[in-house]
């Protein structure tokens, strides 16, 4: 990839990564635009290892609050509302940790098509709308174990490139009675460990290639993303609230109809 390229894609992860419109379906739709190779899942989690960083940046307030919070409780023996926090986030992980593992040659080999990558971005688009509507009122401090489950599941179906990890977990809440702002805010937690745990095997396949150029890239990559990511975190989390999720749904729609385009 050319220098260029490589920050349009940086710009790309970072403004789509933590927004319900599928960072995959724009990267995809780029490389069609351009008429690019596709860049590889190494590249991409790069990239995500990037965001990784702006939330964990922008998040660590809340993340103190839980380590000392599950510090306390633990030491104590008696659960309190951060304990309980952190033990549905690893709920919510173990789902898409099995399944990524086992099907990960599947997702790379298979489900990188854009006729694929189409599909998902316009249907699961539509199952965000469903859930907009039914948005409640609860935090993530509010979820139980098994509300916590049922989002890991849901969650690994953003294996299928185009699905938006961040759209399916938001959707997977609002269906579960949490607001916007609680949906999104448990979304951006439950990347912390996601993101970090497949960019690290990725990151270690390219480093055992011995592909410098590659690393290179990917270390571009992920400050330009790391640093676009931090500031679309904070809009959407002040936004989501005021204008509710119908204009991601529409701009999905539309986006895969357009990728659609460049199948036929």
């Amino acid at each position: 990839m050319s220098f260029s390229d490589v920050i349009w894609l940086s710009l790309i992860q970072g403004l789509t990564e933590f927004l319900p419109v599928s960072s995959s379906a724009h990267l995809v739709l780029f490389s069609q635009l351009k008429g690019l190779p596709d860049q590889g899942v190494g590249f991409d989690v790069a990239l995500h290892l990037g965001s990784l960083a702006a939330v964990v940046w922008y998040l660590r307030s809340q993340l103190f609050s839980m380590l000392s919070g599950c510090c306390d409780g633990l030491r104590r023996r008696q659960p309190n509302a951060q304990t309980r926090l952190g033990l549905h986030l690893l709920i919510a992980t173990l789902p898409v940790a099995l399944v990524g593992f086992v099907a990960r040659d599947v997702v790379e080999n298979n489900l990188r098509a854009v006729e694929v990558v189409a599909a998902a971005t316009i249907g699961f688009g539509l199952l965000l709308a469903v859930a907009d509507r039914r948005a409640g009122g609860r935090d993530e401090y509010s979820l139980t174990g098994w509300m916590a489950l049922a989002i890991g599941a849901a969650q690994v179906l953003a294996l299928i490139p185009g699905t938006s990890r961040s759209g399916i977990v938001i959707t997977a809440a609002l269906l579960l009675g949490l607001s916007r702002r609680g949906g999104a805010r448990f979304a951006f937690l439950l990347a912390i460990p996601v993101i970090a745990g497949a960019g690290l095997v990725k990151l270690f396949d390219l480093t055992a290639q011995g592909q410098p150029d590659r690393l290179a890239e990917a270390a571009l990559g992920l400050v330009i993303s790391a640093v676009v990511s931090w500031l679309t975190i904070g809009a959407f989390l002040s936004l989501v609230e005021k204008i509710g999720l119908l204009p991601f749904v529409v701009y999905r729609c539309l986006l895969g109809l357009w990728l659609l385009f460049f199948v036929l």
